[in-house]
Formats: structure tokens, C-alpha cells, sequence
């Protein structure tokens, strides 16, 4: 067995030694005062962080999809943002996909041994017909997960795009991947408890790789989720909203226009252009789905 404890991730946070002995008040402040330096770490990544995602962008462009791997926190937090793009963007669901080691059980269950077998991580990404074409972000608070790295070996192997996404500087992971993202949040409030700093940090991290790549891709017009579904009543008047920020043409004409369009990007190229609903659809197919190209 290992000893980890070199890992600043396992390192006693000299702010909190006597977290225990504390007021409740001053509990809070300290876990506060700790997740503004998981901010700042990230910060300082972003250098690294616009490549990952022009990486990601190019290879989803080429017909790839973006996968997450990792255990425990880091494999939720993966499936968490995995499962958010399908609603928010209205993206294929094997477009990202997040694998967690343990499978789904682990999601509410605790499987801590599932993370030391580099050949599930392997087998996991041939299960789902990982291939050369797509990218692989590792995540891994420790940069040392077996079941990441063996994904990650296995990813790189093929010529897929590999990121590894860690808290530790020069991890293992970091030197297995093709590209390094390691926001460096150092010992936690609770020690080793990296559900906290590197969780958040973490968390940060995939929602700009998922949400830029995604900008990117066109799946965003200005800062507005044209690609939105109008399932249900809340998603409904959002879709309303957004054909009318877009258009101008008032909430309850926008509404009755949706209706007649089928989707936002339509019912804004038909308004816009003056298109019936077929024109503004082979318009939209013509532009690869881009609302901004298809209005030029």
C-alpha cells in the first residue's frame, strides 16, 4: 500500500487545526475563505484550460463525443455535467458522456475498491465504443486513480484526445495525458477530504470544458440556450423569452410562433428572414445548426 500522504490533497490545513474547538460562524468562515482558493487556482489554469477546450471542439467537430472518467467525487461530478448538456443544449446523449468506476450503483453508493482497477477503466471505454476520434477528460483529485489512468492509457493508445484533470502538480495523470489541467487547491478544511477545495475546483473546471466547447459548436447564441427544448411549462416560457429577446416581436407572439416553429432557432430564423418553417429548417441544416451563420 502506498503512503499519500506527500499529496498536498492529504495535507493538514494549518487553517483548520482546531476546526472541531470553533463557533459555528467561524466553521463557515474557514471552509469559506477555502473555497475562494479553489477559485483562484482555477484562475490560474485558464491558460491551460482554452486549449482543452479548442481540443475538445475540434474533435467533436471531426464526429467525436467527449468523455469524463473517474471515481468516487471526480466520477460524479463528470456524470453530473454529462447528464446537464442534453437538457441545456439539447445535445445527442452520447454526445458527453461521464463513467464512473462502480457504475451507476456508485453514483449513490460508496465502491471505494472500484477505483484501483486500471483494466475496468479500460474495459468501461470499450464497453462504450470509445474510439480514436474522441476525447477523454481523467479526473482525478489525486492525480494517481488506477481506474482513470488505465482509461487514460488505454484513450492515448488509440490516438484520442486525453486530458487529465487533477489538484496535484506533476501527478500521474498530468504526465499521462496528452493535456494537463491541475488547478492546485492544496490540503483541504477536512484533510483529504477533497469532495471540498478540489471538488469545487473540479466541478469549475468541467463546466467550462462542457459549456466552451458547446459555445464554441455553436449550441449558444450570445449568452441565450437556443438549442432548448420546450418540454415542459418552466422550459416553455424560457423558449418564449429567448425567441422574443432575439426578435423583439413580444412574449405572447413569440409564444404562438414557437408553437408554429417547433424550436427556437427556427421560429427565429422565420420571424428574422421572413421564412416558412421548411425554408427556415433547411436554412439552419445548411448553416450545420449555427443560428448566428444561418441569419447572415
Amino acid at each position: 500500500m502506498s503512503n499519500l500522504a506527500h499529496l498536498p490533497t492529504e495535507a493538514r490545513n494549518p487553517s483548520s487545526y482546531r476546526l472541531d474547538e470553533l463557533p459555528t460562524a467561524e466553521v463557515l468562515r474557514v471552509i469559506h475563505a477555502c473555497d475562494h482558493e479553489a477559485v483562484a487556482a482555477v484562475q490560474r489554469e485558464l491558460p491551460r484550460i482554452a486549449p482543452a477546450v479548442d481540443a475538445i471542439v475540434e474533435r467533436i467537430g471531426g464526429g467525436g463525443r467527449l468523455f469524463y472518467i473517474g471515481a468516487g467525487t471526480s466520477g460524479r461530478l463528470g456524470v453530473l455535467d454529462a447528464s446537464e448538456c442534453p437538457p441545456t443544449y439539447n445535445t445527442p446523449p452520447e454526445l458527453v458522456q461521464g463513467l464512473i468506476a462502480g457504475g451507476d450503483f456508485a453514483l449513490r453508493h460508496s465502491v471505494e475498491r472500484a477505483e484501483d482497477d486500471p483494466a475496468q477503466g479500460e474495459l468501461d471505454l470499450r464497453i462504450h465504443g470509445f474510439s480514436a476520434k474522441d476525447a477523454l477528460v481523467g479526473i482525478a483529485a489525486s492525480g494517481r486513480t488506477p481506474y482513470v489512468l488505465g482509461g487514460i492509457e488505454y484513450a492515448r493508445g488509440l490516438g484520442a484526445l486525453t486530458i487529465g484533470l487533477s489538484c496535484v502538480p506533476g501527478s500521474e495523470l498530468a504526465t499521462a495525458a496528452e493535456l494537463a489541467i491541475t488547478p492546485a487547491t492544496g490540503p483541504e478544511v477536512v484533510t483529504g477530504s477533497t469532495r471540498m477545495k478540489a471538488g469545487t475546483a473540479t466541478k469549475l473546471v468541467l463546466n467550462m470544458l462542457s459549456t466552451g466547447a458547446l459555445v464554441r459548436l455553436g449550441y449558444v447564441y450570445g449568452n441565450l440556450m437556443v438549442n432548448v427544448q420546450p418540454t415542459n411549462t418552466k422550459l416553455a416560457d424560457r423558449a418564449a423569452r429567448i425567441v422574443d429577446a432575439i426578435t423583439g416581436m413580444g412574449y405572447h407572439e413569440a409564444a404562438q410562433l414557437l408553437e408554429q416553429a417547433g424550436s427556437v432557432k427556427t421560429a427565429v430564423v422565420m420571424q428574422e428572414l421572413g421564412l416558412s418553417r421548411p425554408e427556415a429548417e433547411a436554412r439552419l441544416r445548411a448553416a450545420s445548426g449555427r443560428l448566428r451563420d444561418a441569419l447572415l
